[in-house]
């Protein structure tokens, strides 16, 4: 059985260990986007900003110290730049969960244009048939 073939078998049975083995591969891709994301495509963004990313944030409250300079009270801090990092992640997985089901799909459509070869008794049935219209 030809690799390809194989690994179209695979794609197309939906069993438990296809799912668990989708999922640790779904792991360890989400990890791969997170270094991505963390790694290249923030320190990019925050190039233009002049910032990282994940550093972005909106202050709604100072923090708070005492005479001495120790801080009482953290500050209280909207971190949108964590959220726009997940968001960026999402969008980079849900494209490729996309690239990955419309190739499957693919697949599937060309599986199933494939006539079918008629079985021996579709055969024996048809020379019946044509045998009786003689």
């Amino acid at each position: 059985m030809g690799f390809m073939k194989e690994f179209r078998d695979f794609a197309m049975k939906g069993n438990l260990v296809d799912i668990a083995v989708a999922f640790v591969m779904g792991g360890a891709f989400g990890k791969v986007v997170s270094s991505l994301t963390d790694k290249i495509v923030s320190p990019l963004i925050g190039m233009v900003g002049g910032t990282d990313l994940t550093k972005y944030g909106l202050t709604l409250k100072e923090a708070e110290t005492d005479a001495a300079g120790k801080v009482v009270k953290e500050a209280v801090v909207l971190g949108y730049g964590d959220f726009l990092t997940a968001l960026i992640n999402f969008i980079i997985v849900a494209f490729v969960m996309f690239v990955v089901i419309k190739a499957i799909n693919s697949m599937k459509k060309k599986q199933e244009e494939a006539p079918a070869a008629p079985s021996s008794t579709d055969q024996l049935l048809g020379e019946i048939r044509d045998l009786l219209k003689k």
